[in-house]
């Protein structure tokens, strides 16, 4: 073996062994939320109660309900609120920011989730404190906050390293027909390596993808970066600020009404109302051919006290670093083509620990059998 090539397979292996618990674990999480809201669901069965009401739209009159009943219920004149469209008869869910400096994904926010006539509050818990939204953090940033983001982040590039050493490493030298074979009657320590090897191989592609993609949610700056450098920056989102920052803010409907007429083909996912101040009123929606149904990237702003447009950032007219950077979340969390893909993601995040456990078996089963032979030449990869 070349010492070039005996070098890389040893990098893969102490790769391997630094960065394949991190790997398996974030797959493993990331597994567990493909289906997070409906297991959530599943398991507090209260916002499942379903009703005749139908799917609250843009002109719906529920939103100015459940403001009213959310301004009732949490009387914090500084806190801010996110609604989200629900489907027909279900819960509405929302997010509330007490009065604090906001920290994006860090923010302190009250989960809670509304009757579907938006009169009642049928169930309120912090974000973290309860299951799916504790395995959401564990999985974005390992539950330590900015430091476990870029610990995610750029131990997800390095991981693409061992991804690339563990394909060179397998490389064949010789025939590819017994490169691709598996000898299902080999010794364990040969069947071992086949099925490390083979788990790895077919799996390398979506493999590379699933992490890329992870890297670029996790470090948005590198995103910014390798969108500019490849094809152009990414278009700026909008900041706005509405014309005075104190008095009566307009209806939700007039707000509505006002940014449909903006972007009347797209569909509403999202309502985020400011408190008193000279924030906008922002309407986050998906327009045709926008691939996330949850998280589309079109947004409108609207003057909290006059109800005119501010701003519109429609994503299907963005550039090409805009059109790109549509589809990296609904290729990560396997949303991107239904019920299907998000299965596949499933499996796909079940892979790394399996990869995990052969590759250390493989390890420790080659090592003890070299420490009970030490002058033994025997090279299992070749036979």
């Amino acid at each position: 073996m070349s010492p070039i090539r005996l070098f890389i397979r040893r990098l893969h292996l102490w790769l391997g062994l630094s960065l394949g618990l991190l790997l398996a674990l974030l797959c493993l999480t990331g597994a567990a939320l493909v289906f997070y809201i409906e297991i959530d669901a599943a398991l507090n069965p209260v916002v499942k109660l379903e009703s005749t009401s139908p799917v609250p739209d843009w002109d719906s009159p529920v939103w100015d309900k459940v403001l009213a009943t959310a301004r009732h219920e949490f009387p914090d004149p500084q806190g801010k609120w996110s609604f989200e469209v629900s489907e027909a008869g279900r819960s509405i869910p929302a997010r509330f920011y007490p009065s604090q400096e906001h920290h994006g994904h860090h923010a302190e926010r009250e989960m809670v989730w509304f009757s579907a006539d938006g009169m009642e509050v049928l169930r309120s818990q912090p974000w973290g404190d309860y299951l799916m939204s504790w395995l959401y953090e564990l999985h974005m940033h390992l539950l330590a906050g900015e430091t476990g983001r870029l610990v995610v982040g750029w131990g997800g590039l390095t991981t693409l390293l061992l991804l690339i050493t563990g394909l060179i490493t397998w490389w064949p030298r010789g025939s590819w027909r017994n490169a691709l074979s598996f000898k299902r009657k080999a010794v364990s320590l040969r069947r071992l390596r086949d099925l490390h090897k083979h788990g790895g191989l077919w799996s390398l592609p979506l493999l590379v993808l699933l992490v890329f993609t992870g890297v670029l949610l996790a470090l948005p700056e590198v995103k910014q970066q390798v969108l500019t450098s490849t094809l152009v920056e990414p278009d700026e989102v909008p900041a706005p600020r509405s014309t005075q920052a104190a008095g009566t803010q307009v209806p939700l409907s007039q707000a509505l009404a006002t940014a449909h007429a903006a972007l009347p083909e797209a569909r509403l996912t999202f309502i985020d109302v400011p408190s008193h101040g000279d924030e906008p009123l922002r309407m986050r929606m998906q327009v045709p051919g926008d691939p996330h149904r949850r998280f589309p990237g079109s947004f409108v702003f609207v003057d909290a006290y006059s109800g005119k447009v501010l701003a519109v950032h429609d994503a299907g007219r963005g550039n090409a670093s805009t059109q790109v950077s549509q589809w990296i979340r609904p290729i990560h969390d396997g949303s991107i083509a239904g019920l299907g893909t998000r299965v596949l993601a499933i499996l796909l995040g079940l892979l790394p620990t399996a990869l995990l456990i052969t590759g250390l078996l493989y390890w420790q089963q080659r090592r003890a059998r070299r420490l009970a032979h030490p002058h033994s030449i025997v090279d299992t990869q070749r036979k």
